[in-house]
């Protein structure tokens, strides 16, 4: 089976390269908490010679409730993710969700994410491909790993082969995710780069009513679990206070906890890839 390598500003992704980490709070929640944060991943992942792919939403468009916190907004959120990229030299992934912000976002993004619950939006994916960025595309959780060549073939209409593909767990009954790793291979051999999201994994959707829970003590393990099976990257929302932070708190992993599980990753990985 022939697998494209996949590159984005010195950072190559896919065919037994080491692991890339796609880290980042969940939300854009001010300017200097997103600069902290991203200084904080830099220190950590530039010691453990890591590659790193900042990531954090500047509109969280999808939330459960009308008054849950959807951060800054489109032009300021990127003028702050402009800065990160600026201060701090590593790639941006942020995610759109119309096709009105991608005129926007493809000023500043270097890795355009299409969300999990328009990963079929055939529009979008389309409009997304022609910006000939790279393309995160995270796989619905109500799809099957198969189905993702459907999407695949929607961004590979317009000539643009720069595609990453999420794994973010399946529905499993009502309120509730479950993680099917046989998909990372499934989905492998369909040609790209997989990367398995563990925190959005252990999502519990919608269960605190008006906001989703989540099982953070399964992230490392699942973590490790997913290196095993040979997927490409890690997607892992961070925080420095996860139980006070404004969006996912319940699936983030405290950012101190990092640097031990990167070295567990590490090690893992170099086993199987063999370098």
């Amino acid at each position: 089976m022939s697998y494209k390598t996949v590159r984005v500003n010195g950072i190559s992704i896919g065919n037994n390269h080491p692991f890339v980490l796609i880290a980042g709070p969940c939300v854009i929640e001010s300017k200097n908490s997103c600069l902290e944060h991203a200084k904080l991943l830099k220190e950590i992942t530039a010691e453990l010679d890591v590659p790193l792919i900042f990531k954090s939403s500047f509109d969280k468009a999808n939330r459960l409730s009308i008054n849950s916190f959807r951060g800054p907004g489109l032009k300021k959120g990127l003028r702050i993710l402009g800065l990160v990229k600026e201060r701090f030299d590593v790639p941006i992934l942020s995610d759109v969700h119309c096709v009105s912000q991608i005129r926007y976002v493809k000023e500043v993004l270097d890795i355009i994410q299409v969300p999990a619950l328009l990963s079929r939006q055939t529009d979008l994916l389309v409009e997304v491909a022609l910006t000939k960025k790279v393309i995160n595309v995270k796989k619905g959780q109500f799809l099957a790993p198969w189905d993702v060549k459907n999407i695949i073939k929607k961004i590979e209409s317009t000539g643009n082969k720069n595609i990453l593909i999420t794994e973010r767990g399946s529905c499993f009954g009502y309120n509730n995710l479950v993680s099917d790793l046989r998909a990372l291979p499934i989905m492998k051999d369909l040609g790209y780069p997989i990367i398995y999201d563990a925190t959005h994994s252990v999502q519990v959707p919608a269960g605190l009513g008006t906001s989703s829970g989540g099982e953070r003590q399964f992230v490392a393990g699942l973590s490790r679990a997913a290196i095993s099976m040979g997927c490409d990257g890690i997607f892992l929302e961070v925080h420095i206070n996860p139980d006070k932070a404004l969006c996912d708190g319940p699936n983030m992993i405290d950012l101190s906890q990092l640097k031990k599980l990167l070295i567990q990753l590490k090690k893992i990985d170099s086993i199987i890839k063999g370098y």
